[in-house]
């Protein structure tokens, strides 16, 4: 397969796996939001042991190991994702999925956010009304909530800051993953050993079939990650962009249609000033993606003729 249709074909699958994972969590139930979040953080160390087992980077593991500030950086990264994890599993069995993929649509706008107050970055113009039409949208939805959406927003801001960790850190998905779950592992063990203890676990209680659901929560979360870190090397930005909205729309549609989940007029309007935000953003993101290849050919064409002439 031509590698360019491969990286797409993986952040397709990524993205709609990550999609229905409310499917997933919601058939999880009665375990609860923490009780979840425990066994996906221990599956996830057990699915990339195996695969660091199967790649053989246990060398680069050790090395990782030795660098103090890398460490650190990591948990702070394992804090991030495990709070975005248990906020999104809390969301579904909360019945609210809706609320969840907004945090997805929202994030975006918020990584943009963030380029400005961390790395100091300058927006150009299409970015700032991206960003404030967002903000237009988090005002409607507080309104019709008649609370800040802190779900949504926490989500975003868990993911985002995840995200610009994990960039500054710039691990490969397989050892960053490992190292993370490595650094939860004690806390979710000893949470999971406390349910056992008071006879409240869910797992090996309930049926064979929620245990290995538990169980698998680990491969779940795995393999859609080492999908995109594949389809990040093949496919341009602009694309991986694009495809990423996939994941929060497969979710509102389970959320609205699947699981009955209220979504008023005034809550409809919110998520369409959303989407709006996002247009901008993401014609703005394909417009300059657009004039740097551009120039790049431009650049290329000048030089050709150069060497021939030297030849």
């Amino acid at each position: 397969m031509d590698p360019l249709r491969r990286g797409y074909l993986s952040a397709l699958t990524a993205n709609v796996l990550w999609g229905v994972f409310p499917l997933y969590f919601h058939a999880l139930r009665p375990a609860g939001a923490v009780e979840v979040l425990a066994h996906r953080i221990v599956w996830s160390l057990v699915t990339m042991t195996l695969v660091i087992v199967a790649i053989r980077h246990w060398r680069r593991i050790g090395e990782l190991l030795r660098q103090r500030k890398r460490m650190a950086g990591l948990a702070a990264a394992a804090v991030l994702i495990a709070v975005n994890w248990g906020v999104y599993i809390f969301a579904v069995n909360t019945d609210r999925v809706v609320e969840a993929s907004l945090g997805y649509f929202i994030n975006p706008l918020f990584v943009i956010l963030l380029g400005v107050l961390v790395l100091r970055e300058r927006l150009r113009p299409l970015q700032w009304t991206a960003l404030g039409i967002g903000a237009v949208a988090v005002v409607v939805l507080s309104v019709d909530y008649g609370h800040l959406p802190w779900i949504a927003l926490t989500l975003a801001a868990s993911f985002g800051c995840y995200g610009l960790v994990k960039k500054r850190l710039g691990l490969p998905a397989a050892e960053g993953l490992f190292l993370e779950s490595g650094v939860l592992m004690l806390p979710a063990l000893v949470y999971l050993t406390w349910l056992t203890t008071q006879h409240q676990s869910t797992f090996g209680t309930v049926s064979a079939w929620h245990s290995v659901m538990l169980a698998g929560s680990g491969v779940l979360t795995a393999v859609p990650l080492l999908l995109f870190a594949e389809a990040a090397n093949r496919v341009p930005l602009s694309g991986l962009g694009i495809l990423q909205y996939l994941t929060p729309t497969l979710q509102l549609i389970i959320g609205v249609a699947v699981f009955s989940e209220p979504l008023p007029p005034a809550r409809l309007a919110g998520f369409v000033i959303v989407w709006a935000a996002l247009a901008v953003f993401s014609f703005d993101a394909i417009r300059v993606a657009r004039r740097n290849r551009a120039e790049r050919d431009a650049t290329a064409a000048v030089r050709e003729p150069a060497v021939s002439v030297r030849e």
